[in-house]
């Protein structure tokens, strides 16, 4: 099949879906084998729907596909409890399992001869139904994620709401405007025959031409349908106010008329300003009695809500940042499956804060460390995994004469303040801080107890409400509100004020801002349960409307911005929890189960595109985003109070709540317990990626550890800010930013100018202690995290030194002035590679290490073994020689795809998770020595003991360029030395080590940079090991 037919079979699903077609939906699913819905094969494992699983997954995998499907297979096909039924299965279905395990083909067949299967010894822990066939479930879930049949088919591409009807829509259009006589108001009654306006043969018995077919019209430009104006709000000769937004005029008690009223709203004034000069270059303006036409039904007037020039396709006109996943009722195509057991509930940590916590805020990308503010103006960054407070401020004001005089009046009488909001900016280099006292306080976070001052605002007259960023014009801004009824925005570099939004009668509670597609607005709400939307012009509010019950709100997206939620409680103590329709400016759905309060406003939170989360009733209550029934709850072991601040990480992995004795509760769900066990001996990079207007990296002559990801903090460099990102107070969403590096035209003298040591007071050195045995050390490396120092001896026994955390060593970071431990798991077990049959003093050693320090993997001549770092369990083996591994490297986004140098100068490109070689590289002449992935440049580079360097391209795993190295004449080379690449922190510069010299080259084009010839030294250097701070 095509893969437009595919495509296809996808929009049908969608369409099927939204019309309630649950039946329909799940047989063409299965028939199709395009995309296996995990949610609704949850379902029929839950509800023990055996048969209906067994029949879904027939259409995705056979029993005897692989392991994966025989043990997924296995596992639905035991489930029958009706003992003459059980002994059939036995007998018929689960005979084709003995051969794959016969003793536990046996077992089975014993537990048949038992009256209460929990008398068997490893089954007595299954509890009630539920609760064991979430166990199952779990495993199922593994199972069909490992499963390479299932690739590609659990995640339902991202479409636009009715995609189909879109391009029926879109088509309809076309043939309206190719009509000769076109009406105003087309009568469209059936999509069996092209349309036309006039009768089905016209005058002449013709019907209008096809587009496809009729040449003649395709020749010129066809005119367009109405399209929507300019908003016009930021040209000059501004006479009057900017046409709105025409989905901004939903939320409107009296919008103003805009043009072509057939062509609906988008979401939330978004409507995409159209470009001028586009419309010049191609004129599109309709005849004048040609209105905008929609094909239309009764059941399907969302389909003309768009925020598009009408008849314009959705992918050619303004392309969006962020493309939207469909959203549905009950179960959601686009959207990741998940279960209440993804919910983070179990508590891993209670942090002592010393004062009631008022605001709670995850680092937007290092997701282990927690920012906090309380109401005795204390403001703190936590550290999860070691549980340590890395950084802290009171409340002080830093420059009292330049305040004004209401304010050093009320410092006078009081000096102190409670902190409102503390918030992150979406680089995590900066973070903001809402007093109840007129200050805003920014600051920029370089690390462990490096917090430094940047900007003191004084924002307001009276308490500052709510602060979050922005990025209006492409440039980082600060957006508050207060007391005195205001709205503010502020440079986040200068503190300069950039605009002032003057329209609420009461205090502006909060504020909430975001973008569709190229539009930029804030969300404001205010104590008196009025919401607004700003543009940042000088207009007025464009949104005028009131919150449920009149309550003091907070509005949010989903991670996504696809979907709006708000939550809010009134002074009668009422609590609501509501989605919106953007569209209409009108409640979607309200969330059942909020209790009444007497005092303080509920807070909430989204997570996962899918949960939503409020604080109540001393307790965390959850609910899907598609349910308005309470999904489940937890009181966190007790402690909460009445309404409990929460916060999620971006993952959704963790969760922090406030306590009623000034503390803060961390929750997990399995990844997060699994995130801080990865880190638990390796503290994060807990410098913020900056920009360079406000954190200055270290510089670039400096090579981190061979693993080392790349870092934001690169050398001096501008602000790097991405064009567009979600700006609704919520930084977790955000993707990745590429950094900006130094103009290549500058000097590269200057660049790669290297320091020369020549006092041995330069040079500090450390014995590392031993007591295992005193072996050759074959390979030696910094993990990545600079916590430890991982060696492979010569009999291919692996060592790992830690270096402890104390007051001679606060950040637990490997250096000479400490001494490090041994370390060994309880266990006691040690990491010994494979030998087979090999000399291990002659074999060829390697290792590699996962890029969170999790998994090694090693060879010493024979097998390679994947080894875990926390346990030091083998996990597998694989690949016996010859040829055997000579070097080994991670895909530095995926764990499971690493590269293997050979001794026969091949490089197989390998997938542990399905055991398979996906490509070989072939390209040297000898051995492989060297091996470095850059994110960045997306290649790959290798080097041989051919003295070659070769560059592949990670897309397509072909040669883009090769090199030999240029020997310094008259010098001998040893005809197997090693080369050795290792890439710089900006992932595009590389250094090759060669006995004969040092090199730096460009990495795409191989060009030599800079070359140190080694001369006159008593020994070859066989490689080089910088720390990653370059030390």
């Amino acid at each position: 099949m095509s893969s437009l037919s595919r495509e296809l079979v996808f929009l049908i699903l969608q369409f099927l879906e939204e019309e309630k077609f649950k039946d329909s939906v799940h047989r063409l699913e299965q028939e199709s084998g395009f995309y296996f819905n995990m949610r609704y094969f949850e379902e029929l494992v839950t509800g023990g729907e055996w048969d209906e699983a067994e029949k879904y997954l027939s259409g995705f995998t056979k029993v005897d596909d692989n392991r994966y499907s025989m043990k997924i297979f296995f596992e639905i096909r035991k489930q029958n409890r009706d003992r003459a039924k059980a002994v059939e299965i036995l007998v018929k279905d689960l005979k084709v399992f003995s051969a794959f395990n016969e003793e536990l083909f046996k077992e089975i067949t014993f537990l048949l001869t038992l009256e209460n299967f929990r008398e068997n010894e490893q089954l007595s822990k299954y509890g009630d139904t539920k609760s064991a066939r979430s166990i199952m479930l779990a495993e199922l879930k593994k199972l069909i994620e490992a499963n390479p049949l299932f690739r590609d088919k659990l995640q339902f591409p991202t479409l636009r709401n009715s995609r189909l009807r879109t391009l029926i829509n879109q088509s309809l259009n076309w043939q309206h405007q190719l009509c000769k006589t076109p009406k105003p108001n087309p009568d469209i009654k059936t999509l069996f025959v092209d349309h036309t306006c006039g009768p089905p043969n016209g005058p002449n018995g013709a019907r209008a031409p096809s587009p496809v077919t009729n040449t003649l019209m395709n020749a010129s430009p066809v005119p367009k349908a109405g399209a929507f104006p300019p908003l016009g709000a930021h040209g000059p000769f501004q006479s009057a106010p900017a046409p709105l937004p025409t989905s901004l005029t939903g939320w409107m008690a009296n919008p103003a008329p805009v043009p072509h009223p057939a062509v609906s709203a988008g979401p939330m004034g978004l409507a995409v300003p159209n470009n001028p000069a586009a419309m010049v270059k191609r004129p599109r303006t309709p005849p004048s009695n040609n209105a905008a036409m929609d094909y239309q039904t009764a059941d399907s007037e969302h389909v003309l809500k768009r925020s598009r020039p009408f008849g314009a396709p959705e992918e050619v006109n303004n392309l969006p940042v962020n493309i939207l996943p469909v959203a549905y009722n009950s179960q959601s195509h686009g959207q990741s499956s998940y279960s209440s057991l993804d919910l983070p509930r179990d508590v891993v940590m209670n942090l002592s804060q010393g004062s009631t916590v008022k605001s709670l805020d995850f680092h937007p990308s290092q997701q282990i460390l927690l920012l906090v503010g309380t109401n005795m103006g204390d403001v703190m960054v936590w550290e999860l995994v070691s549980r340590e407070r890395i950084a802290y401020r009171n409340f002080k004001v830093w420059e009292l004469g330049a305040c004004s005089v209401p304010l050093q009046a009320s410092l006078s009488s009081d000096y102190s303040a409670s902190i409102n909001r503390v918030i992150w900016s979406p680089d995590g280099s900066l973070f903001g801080v809402a007093y109840s006292k007129h200050i805003v306080h920014i600051y920029s976070y370089h690390g462990p107890n490096d917090l430094r001052n940047h900007l003191e605002i004084e924002a307001h007259i009276g308490s500052v409400n709510d602060l979050a960023f922005s990025y209006p014009n492409k440039q980082l801004s600060v957006v508050t509100c207060g007391e005195d009824r205001l709205i503010k925005v502020w440079d986040a570099v200068t503190g300069a004020k950039q605009y002032t939004f003057e329209g609420h009668e009461s205090p502006v509670y909060s504020v909430c801002p975001h973008h569709k597609e190229s539009i930029q607005f804030i969300f404001s709400t205010a104590t008196d349960g009025k919401i607004k939307a700003w543009l940042y012009d000088n207009v007025g509010s464009r949104v005028d409307y009131d919150a449920p019950g009149h309550s003091s709100t907070r509005m949010a997206y989903s991670a996504d911005g696809s979907r709006l939620f708000s939550c809010g409680t009134n002074k009668e103590g009422e609590s609501f929890l509501v989605e919106w329709n953007e569209s209409e400016g009108t409640v979607k759905r309200t969330y059942l189960n909020l209790g009444r309060r007497s005092v303080g406003v509920v807070h909430f939170d989204t997570t996962k595109n899918r949960f939503l989360v409020a604080g109540d009733e001393f307790t965390v209550k959850f609910w899907d985003m598609d349910n308005v029934n309470l999904l489940t709850t937890t009181d966190a072991g007790g402690g909460l109070p009445a309404s409990p601040c929460i916060r999620f990480n971006k993952e959704g992995t963790l969760m922090a709540v406030s306590t009623s004795d000034n503390g803060v509760k961390v929750l997990a769900n399995s990844d997060g317990n699994r995130l801080l066990r990865a880190v638990e001996n390796r503290p994060f990079d807990t410098s913020g990626s900056a920009s360079g207007a406000i954190v200055k990296g270290p510089t670039m002559g400096v090579f981190p550890a061979a693993n080392a990801a790349v870092g934001a903090s690169m050398g001096d460099r501008t602000a790097a800010v991405p064009a567009m990102v979600a700006m609704n107070a919520d930084n977790r969403s955000l993707v990745d930013v590429k950094p900006k590096f130094p103009d290549e035209s500058a000097d590269k003298s200057k660049i790669w100018k290297i320091t020369e040591i020549n006092e041995s007071s330069q040079c500090r050195s450390l014995r590392l202690p031993d007591s295992i045995s005193a072996m050759r050390v074959s390979r030696l490396i910094y993990t990545n995290s600079g916590l430890a120092i991982l060696a492979l001896a010569s009999n291919a026994v692996h060592k790992l030194w830690k270096w402890p955390r104390n007051d001679r060593n606060l950040t637990g970071k490997a250096n000479a002035s400490v001494s490090p431990q041994l370390w060994q798991p309880s266990s006691g077990i040690l990491m010994t590679n494979d030998l087979s049959d090999t000399n291990p003093e002659e074999a060829v050693s390697c290792f590699a290490l996962s890029k969170n320090d999790s998994y090694v993997m090693s060879a010493s001549g024979g097998k390679i073994s994947l080894f875990n770092m926390m346990t030091f369990k083998t996990m597998t083996t694989f690949m016996p020689p010859p040829p055997a591994a000579t070097f080994l490297a991670f895909h530095p986004q995926d764990n499971n795809i690493i590269a293997i140098g050979m001794e026969d100068s091949s490089i197989q490109i390998y997938n542990v998770r399905v055991d398979e070689v996906k490509t070989k590289l072939k390209g040297h002449q000898k051995r492989i020595t060297g091996l470095a992935f850059s994110n960045v440049q997306n290649v790959l580079v290798s080097s041989g003991a051919d003295s070659q360097l070769c560059v592949w391209s990670m897309d397509g795993w072909e040669k883009l360029a090769s090199k030999s190295l240029q020997i310094p004449s008259g010098r001998s080379v040893n005809p197997l030395a090693d080369t050795r690449v290792q890439f710089h922190q900006d992932q595009i510069h590389l250094l090759a080590v060669h006995e004969t010299q040092i090199a730096i080259y460009e990495a795409t084009k191989l060009e030599c940079q800079k070359q140190i010839d080694i001369d006159l030294l008593p020994c070859h250097i066989s490689g080089l090991l910088p720390k990653q701070e370059g030390q």
